[in-house]
């Protein structure tokens, strides 16, 4: 029970005792219960739950590293390696489960238990090479370590690297497989490996206190225990809690989901500072909760707010140690709880937590039931792709820290990165002096170490916003930094740029016309215009259209097919003052009606063989293959500018997906500054020649036309684009 003491340490007198008696009502007293018994030797013992699933895993995936555990350690000082090595082996030939090796007996994986024989201790000296190689080449021997995977049908389960960096200074690496380990063990691991090496060094005798029973034991009592009417009462209530689940948390990733797990991981780390740590205490105790929970809210608001699921499930690691007996076991007894979040209708953190609360306080009371015993009943929907109930760990680090002390050696923890993560996302928060140590194992595969960073600052953010304003909607609290504010508000909305504002599209193409009038500027097929002769061309329509009574804002309809004849249309109705509106021919005659009757177009440029197809209308129309003759009079020279910047240049007509199209009116200086940046942006070999392939009823048009005719390229129009494209689709 010292796990669930220390998930309700800290609180006040009143609500410890209120939590107390909750735990106690809902069946976790265990006072009455009969010790474990020792086990009969005459037959090989049973795996536990949690065992057996990581042997099917490893049938699964021989030789896998993932479920490899380790510590290292930076030894400074006289080391006594042979007093170490001795504390190693009585530290194996103490605890069984260190010494278990694993074997099928008619499809029934059982553990056999071995004689006790000395723990392989690796020892690499490095003093000899350069000063500024050794860290490197000693983190990568034990990054190579710790990889290594364990032989569980032969190999001792617990081994050590020894890696010499300079006088009197060395490097210790434990590495232990999970199947017989786990974050609880590691600590009674340092403790007695302390009083062992003292007690070898000093010449004295190896004396610890008998142990009450092994893990074998505990394997054979649990099968037993995990039975009857216990065992459903227990299972009830998961499938109560469970029923329904959503299958799996939709994290944004940075990339697919693979089809595969392939547990490829890292880590990073933060650490939330004192004053946050010490505000984070104040409202736990105020709400009546642990840290643990208020942690666990704060988390889960954050993966809502990421998902926005309202219904979520994360996993929290509980060291399972519910006897007494099992304290001082080295063993692999943690389970994991699946713990529900209920996040619908925005509540106010405050009662978010008392949610949290009543969950945590159930799973508790029913943590008897192993993980995989559960998954077992359960049958959620299994994919290779991801865990089945829950892809993301949350766990408040609370196993008892004996830090560990040498006779005569100081003593640094040292991190190695293992490169495996078990889930999506696995958080770990250990309080220190320095603040809440947050590090977080995630799998590359989906994420970059860059999305990691961020999602710890929100959780800071987050978190800081919770102290602030407990009552605040979980909605409405904040979760980015003043970086990430300032760069959303500030910085990503300062586009202003320098650009002739109060330039048209046609004042541009003047200008180039007036660098480069003898450049090729439109070509199709087997026709050409250079940039005088199409300005000339342009010009005279102009004038004609202002005959008309076209100018600022005035609507020309252009039916046309792809042919110099259209660029000339064009550009003549933006030269004109006017706005074009383009219609394509091939549309239904329905479409062309209404864009025709909605836009009032007071002249349609088109074809005189076109004509039959047109819809009925009250536009003059111009034939510009038969115009020759009316425009012939009109002036080449380019008509003095009567339209600004913020007058239409043209209008394009939506798909009509909502049901009617509708005009959308763009102004001269919305095209203007796509053409300066286009200009900023490409060089002048990328457009020297670009091909108009899209139709003119597009806005991606403007680019195809405009932006070489204003920088001295050449338009190379295609006059069956739209034919090929269709015929090739």
């Amino acid at each position: 029970m010292r796990d669930l003491a220390d998930r309700i340490a800290g609180l006040s007198p009143e609500a410890r005792g209120r939590l107390e008696a909750q735990l106690m009502k809902r069946g976790t007293a265990a006072a009455d219960r009969k010790a474990i018994p020792r086990r009969s030797q005459a037959a090989p013992a049973p795996l536990s739950f949690a065992q057996q699933r990581l042997w099917f895993l490893e049938q699964l995936e021989p030789n896998s590293p993932l479920y490899n555990i380790h510590a290292a350690f930076r030894v400074q000082g006289a080391l006594n390696r042979a007093a170490l090595q001795t504390a190693l082996d009585a530290i194996v030939a103490r605890h069984e489960a260190l010494r278990t090796t694993f074997a099928a007996q008619n499809g029934t994986p059982v553990q056999e238990i071995a004689a006790p024989r000395p723990v392989s201790l690796a020892v690499r000296d490095l003093a000899g090479h350069p000063a500024d190689d050794r860290e490197a080449t000693c983190q990568r021997l034990l990054a190579a370590e710790v990889r290594r995977p364990f032989d569980l049908t032969r190999d001792l389960l617990l081994r050590a690297m020894l890696v010499r960096v300079g006088e009197d200074e060395h490097v210790l690496l434990v590495a232990l497989h999970h199947i017989a380990s786990d974050g609880w063990s590691l600590g009674v691991f340092w403790r007695e490996l302390s009083r062992l090496y003292a007690a070898a060094a000093e010449g004295q005798p190896l004396a610890l206190p008998a142990l009450p029973v092994q893990y074998a034991d505990y394997a054979v009592w649990q099968r037993q225990e995990l039975q009857g009417d216990g065992l459903a009462a227990h299972l009830a209530y998961w499938r109560r809690q469970l029923a329904d689940a959503p299958p799996g948390l939709e994290l944004p990733t940075d990339r697919p989901r693979p089809a595969v797990q392939t547990f490829r991981g890292a880590h990073r780390m933060h650490t939330l500072p004192p004053p946050l740590h010490a505000a984070l205490e104040t409202l736990s105790r105020a709400a009546g909760v642990t840290l643990f929970m208020t942690l666990l809210a704060a988390f889960q608001t954050l993966l809502a707010r990421y998902t926005g699921q309202e219904d979520l499930i994360v996993g929290s690691p509980i060291a399972g140690r519910t006897r007494v007996e099992t304290e001082g076991l080295i063993g692999f007894f943690v389970n994991t709880l699946a713990l529900r979040a209920d996040l619908a209708g925005n509540p106010p953190f405050r009662t978010l937590l008392t949610r949290v609360r009543e969950v945590c306080l159930d799973a508790y009371a029913h943590q008897e039931v192993p993980f995989e015993k559960l998954v077992e009943e359960l049958k959620p929907e299994r994919t290779l792709s991801q865990s089945p109930l829950f892809q993301v760990m949350f766990a408040l680090q609370n196993a008892p820290r004996t830090a560990l002390a040498l006779p005569g050696l100081t003593l640094t923890p040292l991190r190695v990165e293992s490169g495996t993560a078990k889930f999506d996302l696995t958080v770990f928060v250990t309080a220190t002096d320095a603040g809440l140590q947050t590090m977080v194992e995630y799998n590359t595969d989906l994420f970059d170490a860059a999305t990691i960073d961020r999602l710890l600052g929100h959780f800071q953010t987050l978190l800081e916003g919770v102290v602030a304003a407990p009552e605040r909607p979980i909605g409405d609290l904040p979760l980015l930094t003043d970086a990430e504010r300032h760069q959303l508000l500030v910085a990503w909305n300062a586009t202003a740029t320098a650009y002739p504002r109060d330039a048209c599209l046609q004042t541009l193409f003047e200008a180039q016309v007036a660098r480069t009038p003898d450049a090729i500027a439109v070509v199709c097929d087997d026709q050409a215009l250079t940039y005088r002769d199409l300005n000339r061309r342009a010009n005279q329509l102009a004038h004609y259209l202002r005959s008309l009574g076209v100018g600022p804002d005035a609507l020309v309809g252009i039916c046309l097919e792809r042919s110099l004849e259209m660029v000339v249309g064009l550009l003549g109705t933006l030269k004109a003052g006017g706005a074009y509106v383009p219609l394509d021919p091939t549309y239904p005659q329905e479409r062309l009606a209404f864009m025709l009757d909605d836009a009032q177009v007071t002249v349609l440029l088109t074809q005189t063989r076109l004509l039959a197809g047109l819809p009925a209308h009250h536009a003059h129309v111009v034939c510009l293959d038969t115009a020759g003759a009316a425009l012939a009079p009109e002036s080449p020279e380019n008509p003095p500018c009567v339209g600004t910047a913020d007058n239409l240049a043209y209008v394009i007509y939506t798909s009509g997906s909502t049901g009617k199209p509708k005009g959308v009116a763009i102004e001269h200086h919305g095209p203007v500054s796509l053409v300066h940046w286009a200009h900023d942006v490409f060089n002048p070999e990328e457009l020297a020649g670009v091909l108009f392939s899209t139709s003119i009823c597009f806005d991606l048009s403007i680019f195809e036309m405009f932006v070489p005719l204003t920088c001295g390229g050449k338009v190379i129009l295609l006059s069956n684009a739209l034919q090929l494209s269709t015929s090739s689709a």
